[in-house]
């Protein structure tokens, strides 16, 4: 096998990408690499936090769905296989006053008769319009749900989550992160009044048994040789021709290669490489996400006993999702006495919040959407700030990513990750931490990054791959089986 030598490599970032890239070069032998992290604690938008009255409390509803058999090994590795525990997906709406599976065109029928006769009449005159190319989102939408179900849900929702008109968005990152609208299987569940919960990729899931999604990432820092990985190292300065960081603690580091998982807009920033704000204006849009962990007294009400996530279209609250966070491992309260939920609440400069009294109007949207029934029941809440939130698919994104990506990687500079790389579509953990990997493979062998230049690949649950793009590593006599997926021996 071909292998290269990239030279001094340096990681910015401890999250899932970043240690992605860590740990394959450590088990590739290359050992000329060292990783900065500008927090406490390894995870990123995946770490977790333990607040005083003992509840666990993830950056939102995480969940853990693999797209490759590397990650999933990757998994087991870390907490073990008995370190886990497997969900059934329960994935809910609330509105109207009622609990409504998900996705909601596949589950019509439990609306109100004036939504839902407002819904199939959207989507008998979606089918007899003939097909055009939506030019954003918004467009997108009217055209696979019809009007009916674009007023009732998808246009709400998604203004709600995103925190921009849909109209600002593209449509190009959909993929398998929406359901389309199937006529045969609506009109049957409407006709014969089925629920229909089993659509995606992760109707079932799993979890770390203790210590939150954080669980998983710090113990992939804890097998990275830790004279080689800094936590509390802020980059102060990135200097492009001379190949060197500087932190905001003085300290100097060169590189022959730099892995940035920061933001792109930061990585613009530090680099005074101004001539590529204003495209990064247009085309990086973001959103923030305002984090609340309710720690509350007894059980969950009956509805709640088994439900996963709940998504609130609605604006009789401020969250757009909530997540019965107990529900995913009871060690995320302190005992059987406490439940816990997470609600997530969007921020842009199109849906601006007042943090003064958005914990109010959090605890007051629980109540009016019965997800509690009193205040008096709650004894912990916990709050968290994501500055960068959804990497927002704007209508210039891939405009301005054409750009910029290439100029810093002539620069020796990668920018991978949920934000380095800026695509949602492939932001999820286990896209992130493939991302770092595919990298290395690149930078040691040649080759191809799939995860962060084919989306469709990337998600794909029905397509093999080209097997000869990738080369398996056999590993104690076992080989790699294919699995619709870049295969690796971790």
């Amino acid at each position: 096998m071909t292998r290269m030598d990239p030279g001094r490599i340096l990681i910015i970032g401890a999250g899932p990408c970043g240690l992605g890239a860590a740990r394959a070069l450590e088990r590739a032998g290359h050992w000329r690499w060292n990783l900065l992290e500008a927090s406490a604690e390894p995870g990123g938008l995946a770490a977790s936090f333990k607040d005083a009255h003992g509840f666990t409390w993830d950056i939102g509803g995480h969940v853990q769905f693999s797209h490759y058999q590397y990650f999933d090994r990757a998994m087991d590795e870390f907490l073990g296989r008995e370190g886990w525990l497997d969900h059934e997906r329960e994935s809910w709406i609330w509105m109207r006053d009622r609990f409504i599976p998900y996705p909601l065109q596949n589950n019509a029928q439990r609306l109100p008769a004036e939504d839902l006769d407002k819904c199939l009449a959207g989507l008998i005159e979606t089918s007899e319009k003939g097909c055009v190319k939506p030019a954003n989102f918004r467009e997108w939408i009217l055209a696979t749900f019809g009007r009916g179900l674009a007023e009732v849900f998808m246009l709400p929702y998604n203004q709600k989550v995103w925190a921009y008109p849909p109209e600002l968005l593209s449509a190009v990152w959909v993929g398998d992160r929406v359901a389309v609208t199937d006529w045969k299987r609506v009109l049957d569940n409407v006709v014969y009044r089925k629920d229909d919960v089993s659509w995606g990729p992760n109707h079932k899931f799993r979890f770390p048994k203790q210590g939150g999604t954080g669980a998983i990432w710090r113990a992939c820092a804890d097998g990275l040789p830790q004279d080689r990985v800094r936590f509390n190292a802020r980059i102060a300065k990135i200097d492009l021709a001379g190949n060197k960081i500087t932190t905001v603690d003085g300290q100097t580091l060169d590189y022959d290669i730099l892995i940035s998982t920061m933001p792109l807009v930061e990585l613009i920033r530090l680099s005074g490489q101004n001539q590529w704000t204003k495209l990064a204006e247009r085309g990086l849009l973001y959103s923030s996400c305002n984090i609340f962990g309710i720690g509350l007294r007894g059980r969950p009400r009956e509805a709640l006993a088994t439900k996963c996530w709940i998504y609130f279209p609605e604006s009789n609250c401020p969250f757009y999702r909530a997540t019965v966070f107990s529900n995913y491992s009871p060690r995320n309260a302190p005992d059987s006495d406490y439940w816990s939920l997470i609600a997530e609440v969007a921020e842009s400069a199109h849906k601006p919040v007042d943090h003064s009294s958005l914990l109010s109007e959090v605890t007051q949207g629980l109540l009016a959407t019965q997800l509690i029934e009193r205040t008096e029941d709650i004894v912990s809440t916990w709050q968290y700030r994501a500055g960068y939130g959804y990497p927002t698919p704007g209508l210039h994104r891939d405009e301005a990513l054409a750009e910029i990506i290439p100029f810093f990687e002539r620069h020796g500079i990668y920018s991978r990750g949920r934000f380095g790389l800026w695509k949602y579509e492939v932001g999820n953990q286990d896209h992130s931490f493939m991302q770092g990997v595919e990298l290395v493979e690149r930078l040691l062998h040649g080759r191809k990054e799939i995860t962060a230049f084919d989306a469709a690949f990337a998600n794909s649950h029905k397509h093999p791959w080209p097997f000869e793009a990738w080369t398996p590593v056999a590993k104690s006599g076992r080989h790699d089986h294919f699995h619709k997926q870049p295969v690796f021996a971790p």
